[in-house]
């Protein structure tokens, strides 16, 4: 392998010619179809000869790496003079396609038929090396049926890739045709993994096709493009490392804020009052050169002359007072530095931020920021923001990479009292970035759910060890902006030019165990409902309603959402056919009519909770005078407290439909443990569904 790519490179190329990569794949015991290289047309049909049957006749150039576009490459050659010709022919198209070529040989090849998919292996700018699968031949470019996961694959990563295309169920043999040999195809995923993940320098890779039939798996033809310069590798640090500067940036016992002001509008005033205002017990120092008290407190020249040890500094200065500063910072040796200031990367002073990244490394110091808000954090009434206070505790953290986003999260949290534990501005990401704060989040008892926006990733690796560590014990939501593709990334493969999309994201996200958010509201009702609904313990989910509209419009949304709706047994059915009217509709959904009076509400509720067969239930309540929208919240809310106190915990959601009355209904429910909206059926459909999504990522469903 060593021998092979250090030849590649001695001979200034990029791209191996396909014998050479024939040879990387025979060493990792992936497929390829029987061959031989032919220097002349004889030595071209004494090879068809030995192949025996039709053959495929292909350029060896590394001067030429899409064959096919080059006209240099035959199928289903058959018989001497057949071969003869088509080496000639397949010379002459080379020539025309671009002046002299470098040209190594014809490939003569063993003709292969089956279902056309594709292997591949491309280096992607966030998370590394990651491996495609889908549809191969003309199809993968138009069709971009295609999934990805990270390199080194497992054998049951390698086998769920085959589940999660579109086309799945041609592989399994749709409309009578003969499945392919799974194990074959996953253990080729598996080999091209390693393969790419051993050898970082190979940056592209294509089996495309790779023939699968049901007795297994051959790559017809291979293409492997080497990086021109090896990859940077982010700075890696321990995770105790990242704990212990995390637990001084959320829990300080001194804080000092550079630029503290007297005046009303400055932010350096407004982090002052906050820091005051909010309750934060540690100690507090103003750091101004012209001003002795700030806000009644003693104020500093520099932080340097602060007497005892300080944790964090709040930057409040013009972007260009901030190096030094920071300097000052560093003999001190603070452990944090919050970066308020604007004026860096985001507007193009890239050089500025990186003289601030290099201080901050020399002294060990840990940034945040610049370009943020502040942050806060609830349990120590840690306020370091120049927006408005805030003191709704829960169990929530929510992380944005945008100011303006911050806000909307902050508003959100206050108007529907979604508790937080904290909301940190990431702004810049020049040092502290969401693996860092996923380290801490992960231990910190005060927080429950993490949901997190995001634009991009720093180190799209940390952040997946990170993720597939946290959300193990706790739910994480990711609102991944930038789903627009805005075209594909150059590349010299089918695999890289796929990987240039969102698809990537999409499918690593999921492989860490993250519910990802399609919108900013998405983001903010999972992360307020997802810690309200108990895990489920099954994938049995009922709905029961008052409107046969509803009923239809919850079923959509469910299948949408990826929930499955239960198959009632006979025994159930008669069960909910005692409290419904012979007009109402049992199996899933249960419809039991917009007339009913409050008890066939409870008595339907009831029976759901208490059956064990049902894992989660679906209500669709429909405002009617016979059972008043109150009413119908009350009784729900009681007798899933009744469950709830006989050992029975299931999650509910419910979509309320009716006059405005619904509005202060739905607010009740959710009050007590019930995920509730009005006017929709999609949202309390999707917020179960991120539940489960999690739930099965976690591994907690029987």
């Amino acid at each position: 392998m060593r021998e092979v790519l250090d030849a590649v490179r001695a001979a200034g190329r990029t791209a191996l010619t396909a014998p050479e990569a024939k040879q990387l794949c025979d060493a990792y015991g992936i497929p390829t179809a029987g061959e031989g290289l032919a220097t002349s047309a004889d030595e071209a049909v004494a090879l068809a000869r030995e192949i025996g049957g039709p053959v495929a006749l292909k350029i060896v150039s590394p001067d030429i790496l899409h064959k096919t576009d080059a006209g240099c490459v035959l199928v289903g050659v058959s018989g001497d003079e057949a071969v003869r010709s088509g080496y000639a022919e397949i010379l002459a198209n080379a020539h025309a396609f671009t002046e002299n070529p470098a040209i190594a040989g014809v490939q003569v090849q063993q003709m292969v038929s089956g279902l056309e998919v594709i292997v591949g292996a491309t280096t992607d700018p966030t998370f590394g090396k990651v491996v495609a699968f889908g549809l191969g031949g003309i199809l993968v470019e138009v069709l971009k049926d295609v999934t990805f996961r990270l390199a080194p694959l497992s054998p049951e990563q390698a086998r769920s890739m085959l589940d999660d295309i579109a086309a799945a169920e041609v592989l399994r043999g749709a409309r009578g045709g003969e499945p392919v040999d799974a194990a074959a195809l996953a253990d080729v995923l598996r080999r091209v993994s390693e393969l790419v993940d051993d050898f970082p320098e190979i940056s592209e890779l294509d089996l495309n096709p790779v023939f699968a039939t049901a007795a297994g798996a051959i790559a017809a033809d291979v293409r492997i493009v080497l990086a021109t310069e090896p990859d940077e590798a982010p700075p890696q640090r321990s995770q105790e490392e990242i704990l212990q500067a995390m637990r001084r940036l959320m829990n300080p016992d001194s804080v000092a804020v550079i630029g503290a002001s007297n005046e009303d509008g400055k932010i350096g005033n407004s982090v002052m009052k906050n820091l005051i205002n909010g309750g934060y017990a540690g100690e507090i120092h103003p750091v101004n050169p012209k001003a002795d008290e700030i806000l009644g407190r003693t104020a500093y020249r520099s932080i340097t002359d602060v007497p005892g040890p300080v944790d964090v500094a709040v930057f409040t200065v013009p972007a260009k007072f901030v190096a030094a500063a920071l300097e000052d910072c560093g003999r001190k040796g603070v452990a944090a530095a919050v970066l308020i200031p604007s004026g860096f990367a985001e507007t193009g002073n890239q050089e500025l931020q990186d003289e601030v990244v290099a201080v901050a490394r020399k002294h060990g110091i840990r940034l945040l920021g610049p370009n943020i808000y502040g942050y806060y954090y609830t349990p120590q009434n840690l306020c370091a923001t120049f927006c408005t206070p805030y003191d709704v505790r829960g169990g929530v953290a929510l992380t944005s990479q945008s100011g303006g986003i911050g806000m909307a999260i902050l508003g959100f949290s206050r108007t529907t009292k979604m508790g937080v534990s904290a909301i940190v501005g990431l702004g810049n990401k020049s040092d502290v970035d969401e693996d860092d704060l996923l380290t801490f989040f992960e231990q910190d008892d005060n927080t429950h759910c993490v949901a997190m926006h995001l634009e991009d990733l720093k180190d799209g690796r940390a952040f997946v060890e990170a993720a597939q560590r946290v959300t193990k014990k706790k739910p994480v939501v990711v609102l991944k902006a930038g789903r627009t593709d805005l075209g594909a990334r150059a590349a010299s493969s089918h695999t890289g030019a796929l990987a240039g999309n969102d698809k990537v994201y999409d499918d690593v996200l999921r492989q860490s165990g993250v519910v990802r958010a399609p919108g900013l509201n998405e983001m903010l009702e999972y992360a307020r409902g997802i810690p309200v609904l108990p895990t489920p313990k099954g994938e049995n989910v009922v709905i029961i309603t008052g409107a046969g509209g509803s009923g239809v419009l919850l079923s959509d949304a469910c299948v949408a959402n990826g929930l499955r709706l239960m198959d009632i047994p006979p025994d159930l059915d008669a069960e909910f056919r005692r409290y419904i009217p012979p007009f109402g509709a049992a199996g899933n959904p249960i419809d039991i009519t917009g007339g009913e009076p409050p008890s066939t509400y409870e008595a339907t509720i009831r029976l759901g909770l208490r059956d064990p067969r049902i894992h989660a239930l679906i209500l669709g309540y429909w405002h009617t005078i016979v059972t008043p929208p109150m009413v119908f919240a009350e009784l729900a809310a009681r007798v899933a407290e009744e469950a709830r106190t006989d050992g029975v915990d299931k999650p509910i959601v419910v979509s309320l439909a009716g006059d405005t009355e619904v509005e202060k209904a739905a607010d009740y429910l959710y009050d007590h443990g019930i995920v509730a909206f009005p006017y929709t059926t999609e949202k309390p459909v999707a917020v179960l569904g991120a539940k489960y999504q999690w739930a099965r990522a976690a591994g907690l469903l029987d």
